[in-house]
């Protein structure tokens, strides 16, 4: 499996790469996160208060705190961090249907200045789904021809202009772009392919199976730089949305479903010249 891939099971338990068992799909992508960045964490870290009382918050770093809101009972906690001195830097993500429940924008994000805040969003929608075909001949069950039906979530972070860090409307339209790519193509690891005359790809190689001779239409066929795994298929759309991206996003993460309930989930700092 490829560094910085988490797969999520069929029972979603959601572990990090210390051994954790995280409680959710956000807290897996911000420990991803960390652990790309090397940024050392404590997970679930117990916090005392002034007043005595003990409150654990989701990840500490060197560098503050950052808190998964997940239900009302998260916002008092955030609060109650917010209010205590020596919490210093929090930031908090939750979904958007949370945010409504708390009083300022502010309290969702973490700012460097009141004029440049760093914060993330979590794109998911029924058009971001694509059916494809491949082929991994180095895994048994997989090394002949077959198929799925995808779906994909997009995480972007970045720093936000004016409590803004991408326009849901212009994201949705790069996404669905990138997607509409892939749609029903067939994906195989280029290494196989053994000529290309303009108009057709002929892939052949020897699997568990036996032996594969096939000739492919060209414009169908999308060769990867590695196996048709799902994890390679993140990374891929992952190479194709960041040149779309406007210049403050400057990290893309991509969930893709495999089927019910599994999938891979990659994410990568942009480097801009």
């Amino acid at each position: 499996m490829p560094s910085g891939s988490a797969i999520l099971d069929s029972d979603f338990r959601y572990v990090d790469k210390k051994g954790n068992l995280l409680r959710s799909r956000t807290e897996l992508s911000i420990a991803e996160m960390l652990s790309f960045l090397n940024i050392e964490y404590e997970y679930d870290h117990p916090i005392t208060l002034s007043k005595g009382k003990t409150i654990r918050v989701d990840f500490k770093t060197e560098n503050g705190l950052i808190e998964v809101i997940d239900d009302e009972a998260d916002i008092k906690k955030f609060k109650e961090l917010k209010e205590e001195n020596q919490a210093g830097r929090i930031i908090a993500i939750g979904h958007p249907k949370l945010a409504a429940q708390l009083k300022e924008l502010d309290d969702i994000v973490l700012y460097k200045t009141k004029e440049v805040q760093t914060g993330s969003i979590f794109i998911e929608d029924p058009s971001f789904a694509f059916d494809y075909a491949h082929i991994l001949p180095l895994v048994e069950k997989c090394s002949i021809l077959h198929g799925h039906t995808s779906s994909v979530m997009v995480e972007l972070v970045g720093e936000m202009k004016n409590n803004l860090l991408v326009d849901f409307g212009e994201a949705k339209k790069i996404i669905k772009e990138v997607i509409s790519i892939l749609d029903h193509k067939f994906f195989i690891n280029q290494k196989y392919l053994v000529k290309d005359d303009g108009i057709h790809c002929k892939i052949a190689f020897d699997g568990p199976k036996g032996k594969f001779d096939l000739q492919m239409p060209k414009n169908t066929t999308y060769l990867l730089e590695g196996e048709a795994t799902v994890e390679n298929l993140s990374t891929e759309i992952i190479r194709l949305l960041v040149p779309k991206m406007p210049k403050n996003i400057e990290a893309v993460g991509v969930y893709i479903y495999e089927g019910y309930n599994k999938g891979a989930h990659i994410i990568s700092q942009i480097s801009r010249p």
